[in-house]
This record gives C-alpha cells, sequence and structure tokens, in this order.
C-alpha cells in the first residue's frame, strides 16, 4: 500500500484557498447533553463560528443521525448539513487532514481517532469513522494511518516543516510502542514533509481531565514559512510563565526544513488567569482559523484581545481579523480552530 508521500502528495498550510471548511454540529453525547442549557449554547457557539467563516467561504456542517433539522434552525442557509453518527464535534482532529497533489487531485490522510488517548470522556467508537466520511464527501484519495493523531497535533508550514509536541504522539495513551523516529517517519509519510521540530509539552490547563495532552494548535502556528506565531504567558502567577520561556527557548533554536532560523513573533495570552470556576485557563489567540480573505480569531472579552488583533493584522496581511468570542468553546475544551478543518482548493 502507497503513502501520500510517495504517491506525490502533501499537506498545504492553511492559508492556502481553500475550497471549503468542515465542521461537526455538537451532539448529544455525555458531555453536550448533561445539561440541556449547556448544550444548547454549545450548538450555538459553534453554529455562530460557520455563519461567520461561510461569510468567506462555503462551509459544510456534518451532524448525528437525527440532528440536521436542529442544525438547519441554526445555520445559514446556504451551509449544507450532513448526517453520519457522530460522538463529538472537534472536526480539526477527528475530522480528515486534506492533501493536495501537483496534478491537481484531493488526498486526505484519516489518523487513527481514540479520542485523545481514550481519556474517559468521549467515546471514539463513531467518531473514529468521521474522517474517512467527510473525505468520502469531499472526493479525496484516501490514505489511512496507523498511528493515533489529531489535527490539532501538528501545524506544518507548507515547505517541509511540522511542528509537534512529545507528550502527544509520543502519548503512551496513543502510542505506547512509538519513538520519536517512528512518529516522524509517519508524519513524513502521510503528510508529505521532511523536517519535525518537536516541543516538550503544552500549556499546562491542556492536561486536566479534559485536556488533549499537549495539543500544538494552543501553542503556536506558522503565520507564513519561516515566521511562527507563539503564545506566551507573561503573568509569573500562572503555570504557563515558565511553560512559555522552555517553548521561546526550544523554538529560537530550532530551524525550518530550509535550515532557517525562526523568526519568532509573541503573541501575549490574556490577562485573564482563571476561568469561572477558578481553574487557570489555557486560553489563548493562536487557535485562530485561516480562511479565505479572513482570520477567524478567538476572542475572550479580555484587555489583550486588541493587542492580538493588531499582531494579527500585521501577521496576515491582506486577510480581514474577524473577532469572534471563544470562551463558550474553550469551556469544553477547544477553540475555533479545534472545531474546523480547511479542505484545500485544488
Amino acid at each position: 500500500m502507497t503513502t501520500p508521500r510517495l504517491a506525490g502528495f502533501s499537506m498545504p498550510p492553511e492559508w492556502a484557498p481553500h475550497e471549503c471548511t468542515w465542521m461537526e454540529f455538537p451532539p448529544a453525547n455525555d458531555a453536550f447533553a448533561e445539561d440541556p442549557v449547556e448544550m444548547e449554547a454549545a450548538r450555538g457557539v459553534w453554529a455562530s463560528v460557520a455563519n461567520t467563516i461561510n461569510q468567506f467561504e462555503p462551509v459544510r456542517m456534518v451532524c448525528d443521525v437525527g440532528d440536521s433539522e436542529v442544525a438547519r434552525r441554526l445555520l445559514d442557509p446556504s451551509i449544507e448539513v450532513f448526517e453520519t453518527p457522530l460522538g463529538d464535534s472537534w472536526c480539526r482532529d477527528s475530522g480528515p487532514t486534506f492533501l493536495t497533489h501537483p496534478d491537481g487531485r484531493l488526498g486526505a490522510t484519516h489518523w487513527t481517532f481514540n479520542a485523545w488517548g481514550d481519556r474517559g470522556f468521549s467515546d471514539p467508537t463513531d467518531e473514529r469513522h468521521v474522517g474517512a466520511f467527510i473525505a468520502g464527501l469531499a472526493g479525496a484519495e484516501l490514505f489511512s494511518s496507523t498511528m493515533v493523531n489529531e489535527g490539532g497535533g501538528i501545524h506544518v508550514d507548507g515547505e517541509g516543516t511540522v511542528i509537534c509536541t512529545e507528550t502527544v504522539q509520543l502519548d503512551v495513551r496513543r502510542n505506547p510502542t512509538w519513538n520519536a523516529e517512528q512518529v516522524e517517519t509517519e508524519l513524513k509519510a502521510y503528510l508529505g514533509t521532511s523536517h519535525t521540530i518537536w516541543v516538550p509539552r503544552g500549556l499546562t490547563a491542556d492536561y486536566s481531565n479534559y485536556g488533549t495532552n499537549g495539543h500544538i494548535d494552543i501553542v503556536c502556528c506558522f503565520a507564513e514559512p519561516g515566521t511562527l506565531l507563539v503564545h506566551v504567558q507573561h503573568n509569573p502567577e500562572h503555570p504557563d510563565f515558565e511553560v512559555s520561556k522552555e517553548h521561546l527557548d526550544v523554538l529560537r533554536n530550532s530551524v525550518d526544513a530550509a535550515g532557517r532560523s525562526l523568526k519568532i513573533v509573541e503573541v501575549p495570552a490574556p490577562q485573564a488567569l482563571r476561568s469561572p470556576d477558578g481553574e487557570f485557563v489555557d486560553w489563548g489567540y493562536l487557535n485562530h482559523y485561516i480562511c479565505n480573505g479572513a482570520v477567524i480569531l478567538c476572542t475572550f472579552d479580555d484587555p489583550n484581545d486588541q493587542v492580538a488583533i493588531d499582531i494579527l493584522r500585521e501577521a496576515y496581511p491582506g486577510r480581514e481579523i474577524v473577532p469572534h468570542d471563544a470562551r463558550g468553546i474553550f469551556m469544553w475544551g477547544g477553540g475555533i480552530h479545534c472545531i474546523t478543518q480547511q479542505q484545500p482548493k485544488v
């Protein structure tokens, strides 16, 4: 069986032109259905993000069997809705990682999904099939990897570099027998990359009972080849103060696939330190989503929201920076990037 790399496919960067954005509508699972009011709120904010992106590019929403009617009530009429059995709604992670070929073909890598290391807060039985379902609807050539991975655990620059954390792909609950060399080989084979940058860990709150164990997409992201936006916590009262210093030290001493030192752009964390329930937050601005002509930015009604808007406006020239309150997503363990998945234009 061939791999995407051998077949000539690779993952383009998020800022490449999109055909559409895929999302999943929150189903009545053990998390969302515990409180009908909270489930309604979650569905409302997911739909609001979809309707916002839909102003810039088409959105296609996958919902659980029987949920299409309520989804259509909340979504812009132009958004296509599809039904399949769902277990959760984090399309970045269970959805396909789309690839492109120089001859114009669309491909997709379907990672093995076990609900972030089978941590007990989500049943992956139905959700593990969503990636193949979406790839089929998109008409993509499907490649299946045996490695447990999620889309939020990787970022690429489109020129051969992928960045990830040691605590995700090397998680004993994900890939207990894999070492770093095996992971790098699989990433190269299924993303078409040639160089891997390892960050030791993610943000502190991401190691809670409902976390991902260190996804990279709240730590840093490429804005263009050679330029990396990095989440930085400046308040020493927050445990991520020391984590941020470690991240910056590693990344300032890293090079990309072309051998270039990275230009590091620091993006300050929100000033808020704790959520309403008193726990330290992993709120940040790097879980934004780049779509055609715009960047949908996580905001938190925080003084640093405007700081982030100004930084991203400079980092993404020519794109509209669209703020969207993300507190209603982060309370479930993720942000705007986590609930979206781009299908590149071919």
